[in-house]
């Protein structure tokens, strides 16, 4: 018998015509009435906000349902959170302590009608973000809503509308009062938008870098040498767009968008190169990077992979010349499981210097080179027999006659990989133990010859798969 509407985000989504990911509802019950009138909920908080919770959908996004009672809040003491909530039982109480008026929306499901006191569908259609009401009550009330303006701009492709943007310009300070962890929070979603780059200069253009990511700051108008069109800051920005643009993990974009941030401290003028230099940039970067994230909270997992992918972004020199010990080395350095990351951050820091090519013939010989160091070599070390057990079923003592048997055994797994099983090696070595030396030595000279063109058969197809020689 109680009131009940879908508002805030879920409602602008559909009106989108996105798929929510969340979903929330307000009513004119109480938090005790919300709870008795459900099997499962729970109710951790002070603001009246009901978890409720349907174990039979699949749906993640229906799992748990927030349910929160209309409400009025007074105070902001601390600029984000209500010093009081009083519930109400009218929906125009709760949708006027609404943020933008893209949010400040109710839809009643029962009666397929939507609630909407600030001509929020007007602004989504003209995508626009504006605060409901005064911009300067708003943003005193919660100071974190400076941040997800932005980060609304972002996600949504929208506006913030004159009004909106000057409140924000003049009151960047209430963001000294936002924990970390929220503003953490709030540029991760921008970094994992579809477009940071607009984000970051919306940023910039608000005077919010200096509160959230004063590195950065640093870096505009700080020139380069001839290999970028761009300076450092607009280098990052557009790294990082390109970072987002091949849906790249968090890891990859916030390397992107850091991977040069000790250009300003490391940059000197080269007489001989007759151009700005800025060696050990990926050192001093690494160290900067985990200063920053560890300022914001990151996991230490992100934060290690990040500090990794900066510190041997510098990787890449000439194909013709490095070898491929020194590409393993590449791989001890950063791991297996970061190699290829470390190629996609290579990728977006090309695309951030004006260039048009992301994969030129020494980007994709580099590749061929990491296939090559990472594929399992072709040798008697494939067999599921080794030295030691031979020894033991022929009832033979160590020697050349060893060698010579696991090269043979191995052309034979090579001509038929059925073969590699300890039941017919071990009886194929009895076989081979009682040959003549001379024939077995020949025996075990054709395998390793063998083992020497299906090496350089596998070598050519992973060459050709990068189209490079």
């Amino acid at each position: 018998g109680f009131e009940a509407f879908l508002v805030g985000g879920c409602v602008r989504d559909l009106i989108l015509n996105k798929t929510p990911k969340d979903w929330d509802v307000t009513t004119n019950a109480t938090p005790e009435q919300i709870i008795s009138s459900f099997s499962k909920t729970f109710y951790e908080n002070s603001f009246g906000t009901v978890g409720v919770v349907n174990e039979q959908t699949e749906n993640e996004t229906l799992k748990v349902v927030e349910v929160t009672p209309y409400r009025l809040e007074t105070g902001y003491s601390d600029n984000r959170h209500p010093d009081n909530v009083v519930f109400s039982q009218k929906i125009e109480d709760d949708l006027q302590r609404r943020d933008f008026t893209m949010n400040a929306l109710a839809y009643n499901i029962l009666q397929n009608k939507i609630v909407d006191l600030y001509e929020g569908k007007k602004d989504i259609k003209d995508k626009t973000i504006r605060t409901v009401g005064e911009p300067l009550s708003r943003f005193t009330e919660d100071g974190l809503r400076i941040l997800r303006a932005v980060r609304f701009s972002a996600e949504l492709e929208f506006e913030i509308e004159p009004q909106t943007e000057k409140a924000i310009q003049e009151n960047v300070e209430l963001l000294k009062n936002i924990s970390l962890e929220r503003i953490r929070d709030e540029f991760t979603k921008m970094i994992m938008s579809n477009n940071p780059m607009m984000a970051l200069l919306t940023m910039k253009k608000l005077g919010l870098l200096p509160y959230v990511l004063p590195e950065l700051v640093e870096t505009i108008g700080i020139e380069q040498n001839r290999a970028h069109a761009y300076d450092v800051w607009e280098h990052l920005i557009r790294s990082v767009q390109h970072s987002a643009d091949k849906n790249y993990p968090l890891e990859i974009r916030l390397s992107a968008l850091f991977h040069d941030i000790s250009k300003p401290e490391s940059r000197r003028w080269g007489k001989e190169q007759n151009t700005w230099t800025f060696y050990g940039h990926e050192v001093l970067g690494a160290r900067r990077a985990r200063k920053i994230l560890t300022r914001l909270k990151y996991p230490s997992k992100v934060i290690e992979k990040v500090v990794t992918m900066i510190r041997w972004h510098m990787f890449f020199s000439d194909t013709e010349q490095i070898t491929l010990s020194a590409v393993r080395r590449m791989i001890a350095n950063v791991g297996r499981e970061n190699i290829w990351d470390l190629m996609n951050l290579r990728i977006c820091d090309r695309i951030g210097t004006g260039r048009p090519k992301e994969d030129p013939y020494r980007l994709r010989k580099y590749h061929s080179m990491i296939d090559e160091a990472l594929r399992d070599p072709i040798s008697v070390g494939m067999l599921k027999i080794d030295g030691k057990k031979l020894i033991e079923v022929t009832k033979t003592n160590p020697g050349p006659k060893i060698g010579f048997i696991l090269h043979a055994l191995l052309e034979e797994v090579l001509e038929d990989p059925t073969k590699n099983t300890e039941e017919y090696l071990e009886n194929k070595a009895i076989e081979l133990i009682s040959m003549p030396e001379k024939e077995l030595e020949a025996l075990g000279k054709q395998g390793r010859q063998t083992k020497e063109e299906a090496d350089e058969e596998e070598i050519k197809k992973i060459r050709g798969k990068h189209w490079v020689k």
